[in-house]
């Protein structure tokens, strides 16, 4: 588990726009979203997999219509942040959570690099779909110096070409993300920024609209 030394301030500054961190929970008769403190962040060592529960708290429910742009990216990011160390499987993972794969994941419950995105943003309200093709027409292509949390951070063969994109992560911060790397992997927190290969396979961000 990769240290999330900073993630308390980046979450910090976020409340003041929303006075909380977000998530959205599924509640009958339409999309909430539930809120907690800050201080109630998970600290990595006790993840919750297969919960979007902040760490055990039972925040109050709020309708999910009444955000924005900022909070929705801020629902999307903690949703992926939530889901650290369920594991990767290869076509596994779908809007409504982790799922079997298909070949070498077909037998492992979990998320690829585009179902946990899709999955995220789902609970933000929005349907980019199930493919990085899909999300990469998404939304607003966001300039590097202006990703903020739950951005979509795209990876391709040629950044030239669209069509070689091969890997999306969430944007936790301007160099961090939470994603879904590979087989044999979970769900987890990495650089991408500055890191050489990372760097020259980067082909942009998304904002997604919901």
């Amino acid at each position: 588990m990769i240290a999330e030394t900073g993630l308390s301030s980046i979450f910090a500054a976020a409340a003041s726009l929303m006075g909380a961190i977000v998530l959205l929970a599924a509640v009958a008769g339409g999309a909430y979203v539930t809120t907690t403190t800050t201080t109630a962040t998970c600290d990595g060592t006790s993840p919750e997999p297969l919960s979007v529960e902040p760490c055990g708290q039972f925040p109050k429910v709020i309708p999910a219509e009444g955000l924005a742009g900022p909070e929705l990216g801020l629902i999307a990011v903690q949703t992926a942040l939530h889901m650290r160390g369920v594991p990767y499987s290869w076509g596994g993972g779908n809007a409504n959570g982790p799922s079997f794969g298909i070949d070498q994941g077909a037998h492992i419950r979990g998320f690829d690099c585009s179902g946990l995105a899709e999955y995220a943003w789902a609970k933000a309200g929005a349907r980019i779909g199930g493919h990085t093709s899909a999300q990469w027409n998404a939304g607003v292509r966001v300039p590097r110096s202006q990703i903020r949390p739950g951005d979509l951070i795209f990876f391709a063969t040629n950044p030239a070409r669209p069509s070689t994109i091969h890997h999306v992560g969430i944007a936790v911060d301007a160099t961090r993300m939470v994603h879904a790397p590979s087989t044999g992997s979970t769900v987890r927190i990495d650089t991408w920024a500055g890191v050489p290969y990372r760097e020259q396979e980067f082909i942009g961000a998304i904002r997604p609209a919901s």
